[in-house]
Formats: C-alpha cells, sequence, structure tokens
C-alpha cells in the first residue's frame, strides 16, 4: 500500500521575478516602493503586483539602470533617477506581437491650452502622480495653471470667501455635506499660476504633486500644516 501523502507539507516558495529581484535591492538601499513607483512613474499598487502577480517585465532595464545608477554612480536624487528611468521603459508586447496599450485616463492638453487632470483619495496618497506629466506639459508649453482643493473645513485658515484666500469670489468655494471644503486658487481672471515654477515645485517634492501644492498651501498662510488635502484638480490654460 502507498504511503499516504503528508497534508501539513510545506510549500516550497516561489522564486521572485526579474522585476521584484531588481525591487527588492533597491528597497536594501533605501527606497521604499513608493519610491520605486514614482522613479518608474507608475502607481505603487504596481510595484507590489511585481511580487503577487509576477508582473513588471517591462520595467526590468530601467530598474537595471537606475541600480546601476545608484551603487556605482552614486546618484540618489529622485527626480534625476525617473529621468534615467523613463529612457528604458517600453510597453510590454502582447501574445500577438503588438504593443499592449496602456490602461490609464490619458492627460491631454488641447492647441487652446486647456487641460484638466483630477485625483481622489487613493491617488493622493501616493503622491498624485497621475497629475505630474500634465503639470511638466504646461510648463513646458509656458501654460498658467489654476487648482482646486478640498480638505476639512477646520483644515484651512481663513473663512469662506475671504480676499485673504481664495480670493473672495464665493462661487470658486464648494462646501459639502461631510464638514469638507473645496476652494479654487488661480483663474484666467487673476491670471493664475505659473506652470514652470509649479513644476519647479513638484521636481523639488520628489515628484510628489500632493506636496508640492499642500507647501504652496502652507507656505502662503491658507491652510494648517497637518490638514490633508482629500481631492485635487488640476486645470491649464494658455495666457492671452
Amino acid at each position: 500500500m502507498p504511503p499516504r501523502p503528508l497534508r501539513n507539507r510545506p510549500t516550497p516558495l516561489r522564486q521572485l521575478n526579474e522585476a521584484a529581484q531588481l525591487a527588492d535591492q533597491l528597497q536594501a538601499a533605501g527606497y521604499t516602493k513608493r519610491d520605486i513607483a514614482r522613479i518608474i512613474n507608475r502607481d505603487p499598487s504596481l510595484v507590489s503586483q511585481f511580487y503577487t502577480k509576477n508582473k513588471g517585465a517591462a520595467f526590468v532595464p530601467a530598474l537595471q539602470q537606475v541600480l546601476a545608477a545608484v551603487r556605482t554612480g552614486g546618484i540618489t536624487d529622485l527626480p534625476e533617477l525617473t529621468s534615467l528611468a523613463s529612457r528604458h521603459i517600453t510597453r510590454r508586447t502582447t501574445a500577438s506581437g503588438t504593443k499592449a496599450r496602456v490602461r490609464s485616463k490619458a492627460v491631454l492638453i488641447t492647441p487652446t491650452g486647456s487641460g484638466t487632470g483630477r485625483v481622489g483619495a487613493q491617488a493622493i496618497a501616493s503622491g498624485s502622480s497621475r497629475l505630474r506629466p500634465l503639470i511638466a506639459e504646461a510648463a513646458r508649453q509656458d501654460l498658467r495653471l489654476a487648482f482646486t482643493v478640498r480638505l476639512a473645513k477646520t483644515g484651512y485658515l481663513h473663512p469662506s470667501g475671504s480676499r485673504t484666500d481664495s480670493p473672495g469670489i464665493r462661487r470658486d468655494v464648494t462646501q459639502r455635506a461631510d464638514h469638507t471644503e473645496e476652494r479654487s486658487y488661480g483663474s484666467a481672471q487673476t491670471g493664475g499660476h505659473d506652470a514652470a515654477d509649479f513644476a519647479r515645485r513638484v521636481d523639488a517634492a520628489g515628484g510628489d504633486v500632493t506636496a508640492a501644492v499642500h507647501q504652496w498651501l502652507v507656505e502662503t498662510g491658507r491652510i494648517r500644516p497637518d490638514a490633508h488635502i482629500l481631492h485635487l484638480e488640476v486645470r491649464t490654460w494658455r495666457p492671452r
């Protein structure tokens, strides 16, 4: 009679794919999964899928270059590593041999300079990276921009409609039943903000759009330092 199989036999560990191995090495060098996501300009959930769903093959050449730059070149600046990685990222090939489509919302700026990008809580937690290309392209085209933020009413330092804040135009303030409030900063009527200046702020924040906007709001005395942005929208246009 053949021996009965052991029920509690340990399952062999699955070997990590190359993308996950490279991500491990970057984490050992001091980078987080969120940092790695910013470097390859993708959502942090994709980096987690290197481990759970065997994804990431298209990013191996970029991660190899980034790891070499960190180890031998001494490069540690996230924007610089992001720029390096972007030159080595190609879309994966499908089984039929064609380039896979990117399943993401396109950030589009029209010939008139009009463009809009919005992010909610999940994207904000990862730095609102999908807004970064919009801001970068607006800076390249020398456009103006405005943005709308949503946070708890208690996070603002000025009352609704204050001329010091948004500035004095009540239609730029939207109050919600959950005790949050949306306020807009900049418009075509007021001239808006220089996109190039905001692009520099985003770069200085390591590509974190949320952090750059939050810092501007704190620096200009509009919100409390511990306030959390819950919604963010960026709009662009060409100055006349």
